[in-house]
């Protein structure tokens, strides 16, 4: 079963992760957990389905404050293929300089907050934008993506960088630069994309990473609470905690 390739494919991208990506993921957990130490934030980017592990780290289940996203609208819903928003527009302004520039405008950042971003091929021009904007600040930048596999690919941006050129801390996803890991009989393109799940893989990994560093500091996290464990009458007051901690501190954002 072609699944089972699939899987397969999977679980060789997890283990190379794991085998190569541990010393990066250290290195950017302390990098974040500085910054939530001090109350300030680990914002984060992406676009397209780079906005998949941003959107699954905080507010979720298991996650805790100390994350903000930075999820742009016409970046992040493109499932449309016609009308407002579609994923031609979508793949047009990916690709333009200046946007992400404009971008980072619409917030207020502070010197002991860091960013994450999330790229596959690191080359579009709207996520070296926020890059640069980044390193004008002298903030940390940490980045993931197929650093290795995009190794050589040209930048669309007239800096003439990639978003790996510009990171403080690099974690390779460890997937290959097509992406798609499965050939179909009869059909040229490949099919079943791993990128999404490396990236899930290498966030929590990080993310937990993290929270032991600050839990071994002696830091309270607030941790996002299951709503579903029969019995557990406080999770909704653990739950507001959390809000109230985020929103509060969000207000200086």
């Amino acid at each position: 079963m072609l699944a089972k390739q699939w899987l397969d494919n999977a679980h060789g991208i997890m283990n190379k992760i794991e085998e190569t990506q541990f010393e990066n993921i250290k290195k950017a957990a302390e990098i974040m957990a500085d910054s939530i130490e001090k109350e300030r934030w680990v914002h984060t980017f992406g676009c397209g389905h780079a906005t998949l592990p941003i959107q699954d780290m905080y507010p979720r289940i298991g996650g805790f404050v100390g994350f903000h996203p930075m999820l742009e609208l016409p970046l992040t819903f493109f499932t449309n293929i016609t009308k407002g928003m579609s994923v031609q527009n979508f793949v047009f302004l990916e690709r333009v300089e200046g946007y992400g520039a404009e971008i980072m405008k619409g917030y207020r950042f502070h010197k002991d907050d860091c960013f994450w971003l999330f790229s596959h091929t690191g080359i579009n021009a709207v996520n070296i934008d926020i890059a640069l904007k980044v390193k004008e600040m002298g903030n940390k930048l940490i980045v993931f993506g197929s650093a290795a596999e995009a190794k050589g690919k040209e930048t669309r941006h007239s800096s003439g960088k990639t978003l790996f050129d510009l990171a403080d801390v690099v974690v390779d996803t460890c997937v290959p630069i097509q992406d798609a890991s499965v050939s179909l009989k009869n059909h040229f393109d490949k099919i079943g994309p791993v990128s999404t799940m490396a990236f899930v893989t290498a966030v929590w990994m990080t993310v937990i990473t993290t929270a032991e560093i600050l839990a071994d500091r002696g830091v309270k996290l607030y941790i996002h609470p299951s709503h579903n464990v029969p019995g557990d009458t406080t999770a909704k007051d653990r739950l507001e905690e959390c809000l109230k901690v985020y929103k509060d501190r969000v207000e200086g954002v």
